[in-house]
Parts: C-alpha cells; structure tokens; sequence
C-alpha cells in the first residue's frame, strides 16, 4: 500500500464508485467528484500495488488555524486493514498542514471511537454543527 497526493482519471472513477456506496456520499455525480478533488487543498488516496485505489481523504484548509477532514473512505475490501487509520496519520502530519492549529471533521456516534484513538474529541465547547441547504 502506498500513499499518493494526486488522482488519475481511473482513480477518480473508483472514488466515484465508492462514494454510490456511502450515505454521506450516495448520489454524487462523476463529474461532481471530479470537481470535489479540484477543489479541495490537500487529497490522499492509498493504492495497492496495482495502483487501485484503496482509501481516500481530502482536507479543506487556511494551513493556519483550521483544516477540515472530509470524506474518509476504505473501500470495503480493506476495511480493518489500518487504511483509515494511515489516512488520518498521513493528514495530521501532513507537510503542509504543519501549522494547523485545529483539525476538524464530523462523524456519526459510531465512528467516534476511532477518531478519538488519533486525538480528536467531542469537547468542542457549544458549538453547534448548522447547515444552510440550497434550495
């Protein structure tokens, strides 16, 4: 397994095809990932040594105060394997996020404990998740 910092078109298509898998994720487009990964700071995928894609994350970030996690995903072949975790280490150190002074990300109940065996808490103070849909 190895880390990599850009996506081909292939893998791209294979993150799309994982995501159709994922509530958070169900019903994006091709071209929306597409757009996705354009947008976002800093992308991670791990490749198997066929150059599969395996697992993936993406990051949005000012590279000072806050860098915001998004979108971790193993495909369901190599869940249990570590790739997450190895997802959530390669971000947190990370070259170019060294300065970040607070990693972010939300999560179901379920997934808590695994992002709290790599630091992340629920003690974020009254702050409160609020979203504005587009009609």
């Amino acid at each position: 397994m190895q880390p990599i910092y850009e996506l081909h078109d292939d893998q791209i298509s294979t993150l799309w095809r994982l995501y159709q898998n994922e509530w958070w994720t169900q019903g994006r487009t091709l071209e929306e990932t597409k757009q996705c990964i354009k947008g976002s700071q800093i992308c991670i995928g791990i490749i198997d040594g066929s150059g599969e894609l395996c697992g993936f994350a993406r990051v949005l970030t000012d590279y000072i105060f806050k860098a915001v996690i998004l979108d971790v995903i193993v495909s369901p072949v190599y869940r249990g394997d570590g790739l997450g975790d190895q997802l959530i280490e390669l971000i947190v150190r990370h070259e170019k996020l060294h300065n970040v002074k607070h990693f972010e990300l939300y999560c179901l109940p379920e997934f808590q404990a695994f992002y709290a065996r790599h630091g992340f808490t629920t003690d974020v103070g009254n702050v409160a998740l609020m979203r504005y849909a587009t009609p």
